[in-house]
């Protein structure tokens, strides 16, 4: 009798090991479909986004030359007769983020390899934080900064000649919301170089600052020029900031001083909702953002190239 029961009982214990696996199979097959139907969802809203895109841009294409787009030099969509020559446009954008990048490189690269080889932990804990603030601050608040403050107190006295809306006051203003991503960005890599390396230096009687020019910036290279490339598709995207500080004056110039529209004003103008929905200037919308598409996706692909082609693996 008592044998009996205990090969009863050992043949039910023996089943649940089975039962709970097809259980955890189960549950395991359910969060793989939601894993891939969430990774699906991205897929599909970029897809739908080139589609959309490439679908109107055609639509605008077919009643402007592309050569005439690409080549042309006059923009204007609100005011007849219209042409739509986009170079004032991407100009203009190139101009405010280069401006950007000469403010944020040198800034955010300084910022980081202070945080990464100078400061002391509680140093970093409290500095990194709020340098990243500056990047959660609303970017049309960062707009009226520049027109009420930045534009009128500190650089009219300083650039003869400069308007209320400039391309400087916009790229100044980019330049202190990109600040945070490529201090971020470049601390990390900074942080990710072997500790070896930096002892090695050490032990050869290098000081810290040429531990940190020649051994820890050169290793870390690909992660600082990942930051820079991110850093400048940021800056070529960036809209309400730009809109306030820069104006809406589509104009091919490289000076600075004046006043300039780019692609993502003119996109904000021509969204606010006068535009019928049929017309050459709406369509135009799509295409200049088919252009900015192009433009980010490009600055993209180079720094994952970049990233790929001067990464260094530590073993």
């Amino acid at each position: 009798m008592t044998a009996h029961t205990t090969t009863r009982r050992t043949d039910i214990g023996g089943a649940f090991p089975g039962l709970r696996r097809r259980r955890r199979s189960r549950v395991e097959q359910l969060v793989e479909a939601f894993l891939f139907l969430s990774a699906a969802v991205g897929v599909l809203t970029t897809a739908g986004i080139v589609l959309v895109l490439a679908t109107e841009t055609a639509g605008f294409f077919a009643l402007v030359s592309p050569i005439d787009y690409l080549t042309g030099t006059v923009w204007s969509a609100s005011i007849q007769p219209y042409q739509f020559g986009v170079l004032p446009l991407i100009t203009s954008t190139l101009l405010v983020a280069v401006i950007a990048l000469v403010l944020a490189v040198p800034v955010g690269l300084l910022a980081a390899v202070y945080l990464a080889e100078y400061a002391s932990d509680r140093v970093r804990n409290t500095i990194k934080p709020a340098l990243e603030t500056i990047a959660g601050i609303p970017t049309i608040v960062l707009g009226f900064f520049a027109i009420n403050f930045l534009t009128p107190v500190i650089l009219q006295p300083l650039v003869p000649g400069l308007g209320g809306f400039s391309a400087l006051a916009a790229g100044v203003v980019v330049g202190l919301l990109i600040t945070p991503l490529v201090a971020s960005l470049s601390d990390d890599a900074l942080r990710a170089v072997p500790r070896a390396l930096r002892e090695g230096a050490y032990a050869m009687g290098a000081t810290r600052f040429e531990v940190s020019r020649k051994v820890v910036l050169p290793a870390a290279l690909s992660g600082v020029m990942a930051a820079v490339i991110l850093a400048m598709s940021r800056a070529v995207g960036e809209t309400m900031a730009v809109v306030l500080a820069a104006g809406t004056n589509p104009n091919l110039t490289l000076d600075p001083r004046e006043s300039v529209q780019t692609m993502t004003a003119f996109i904000v103008q021509i969204s606010l909702g006068d535009t019928p929905q049929d017309s050459i200037q709406f369509k135009a919308l799509f295409a200049v953002g088919a252009t900015l598409f192009a433009i980010t996706l490009g600055l993209n692909v180079l720094s994952n190239r970049i990233v790929a082609r001067y990464r260094n693996v530590y073993r």
